[in-house]
């Protein structure tokens, strides 16, 4: 369960994905300027490996070292060989996905570009600052090799999540991992803590309910005239989330969207929009713009009715009472959740809230969000929070009071305190070893070489065919 601190590093190389500066879609003759060390601050760029139908460049490795050496990791424990493996694990996912009819859309790939030189172009200032930071000759160069970068990276993304989305853990496997690891490797689990909160919100009034409503059937109207849903998604729709991206999304079944949004996706046909319906976040209209077996890929505008000034400070009201009732002891925390909270998702459990990232009740203290964590970290046990007024990018403005329900310190993996982190461990090493299996399978039917003195890097895959 320890790791040194190459293999973390190469944790992050994987969380980053593919680096910006690697040119892996072009495709040329297989052929190679030999090269020495000697002469490598001089050389002549060459391929060094080909995957499938994909190519690696030996400047491509220098790339990915400068490109991870800007992130600010060290790259002192990793060798050249070690990044081409790297660089060869990704070619041959993207390789496969192609060869399994695994589609990106163009139109995908371009807004998550987008996103990227938006953000880019925040942080260094301007577009040909960011040029200039990557060393490009124009910004249409720059485009295009990004674009090729993400595409691969997604192509990627999608053929780890095709070997593994089949891929369970039962309690028996778990209990096994749990007694194979040694005692004095039992992973650490940090101080953790259990909260729980009771939300009021703002009532809306019928009338402004009901304009809502009626501009939905108006935007639908036309689009179904001729105008351009995903327009009036960016200029309309009060999803901050995917407004920007003309309220796309790409769902399935298990996708974490409120049950109403998925009946309603899912009850649609390709190019159909639906009439406006209700979720706790507003009302939607949906346009559903192609069915991929299980996945469906959708357009969506939110719109929230507008809260007045009056319905505000009587929701402040209201919680102000709750909390003086439960300190009172007319009623506890937990109760007072079950019968006066407007939370559907903690309401039934007496306000105690899930982490999103565990789908259990323990927040790590070190991993908390830290707009949680400014509000419980200094309260004493039994200690409610003042009356918090939350602006929630999709649910609008609300008020909240957050109690801490439980304390627990660090310490060393408990299989029945702990199972279910134990149980997200055992399954991700039953995925590492799918993917093992299926990259073993695969570097088998693929084309592969390398060239030149990289033949004789030693690889943790059998990339040489030996």
């Amino acid at each position: 369960m320890k790791f040194t601190s190459s293999q973390f590093i190469f944790a992050v190389i994987a969380t980053i994905g593919t680096v910006f500066f690697a040119n892996s879609q072009e495709i040329i003759k297989d052929t190679v300027k030999t090269k020495t060390p000697s002469m490598r601050k001089q050389k002549v760029d060459g391929v060094i490996a080909t995957v499938g139908d994909y190519i690696i460049l030996d400047s491509d490795i220098d790339k990915s070292f400068l490109e991870l050496s800007s992130q600010g990791n060290s790259v002192k424990d990793i060798t050249r060989c070690q990044m081409l493996g790297k660089l060869l694990e990704e070619k041959l996912y993207a390789h496969q996905a192609v060869q399994d009819s695994i589609i990106i859309k163009d139109e995908e790939v371009k807004e998550k570009m987008d996103d990227q030189i938006n953000y880019m172009v925040e942080q260094l200032g301007s577009m040909d600052k960011v040029v200039q930071y990557f060393k490009k000759g124009s910004e249409e160069e720059f485009k295009s090799e990004l674009f090729d970068i993400i595409k691969i990276n997604k192509l990627g993304a999608e053929m780890q999540k095709k070997i593994i989305e089949k891929v369970e853990i039962t309690p028996e496997e778990t209990r096994t991992f749990f007694k194979s690891i040694p005692q004095n490797e039992l992973p650490v689990f940090g101080a953790e803590m259990e909260v729980a909160q009771i939300v009021v919100a703002p009532k809306v009034s019928d009338e402004e309910k009901q304009r809502v409503v009626n501009r939905l059937k108006e935007i639908k109207s036309e689009v179904m005239a001729g105008a351009s849903f995903k327009t009036r998604a960016v200029i309309y729709s009060d999803d901050r989330g995917s407004s920007a991206n003309g309220g796309f999304y790409k769902i399935n079944r298990k996708t974490q969207f409120v049950k109403e949004f998925k009946d309603v996706a899912f009850s649609l046909g390709e190019g159909e929009i639906s009439e406006p319906f209700e979720t706790e976040y507003g009302y939607h209209i949906i346009m559903v713009e192609k069915i991929l077996g299980q996945e469906i890929e959708l357009r969506h505008i939110l719109m929230m009715p507008k809260v007045s000034d009056q319905a505000l400070k009587d929701a402040k009201e209201k919680i102000i009472m709750i909390k003086k009732r439960i300190e009172d002891g007319e009623l506890t925390f937990a109760e007072a959740a079950r019968t006066l909270s407007d939370e559907k998702e903690t309401r039934t459990n007496g306000g105690v809230l899930i982490n999103p990232k565990t789908q259990d009740t323990h927040f790590e203290l070190t991993k908390m969000d830290p707009s949680l964590y400014s509000e419980v970290s200094n309260l004493k046990n039994a200690a409610i929070t003042q009356p918090i007024l939350d602006d929630d990018p999709r649910a609008g403005k609300k008020y909240k009071i957050i109690t801490v329900t439980n304390r627990i310190e660090e310490h060393p993996a408990d299989y029945a305190k702990d199972y279910t982190k134990i149980k997200e461990l055992a399954l991700k090493e039953k995925q590492i070893k799918a993917i093992a299996k299926w990259s073993t399978e695969k570097i088998k039917e693929t084309y592969i070489k390398i060239n030149g003195e990289y033949r004789n890097c030693e690889f943790a895959n059998n990339w040489l065919k030996k």
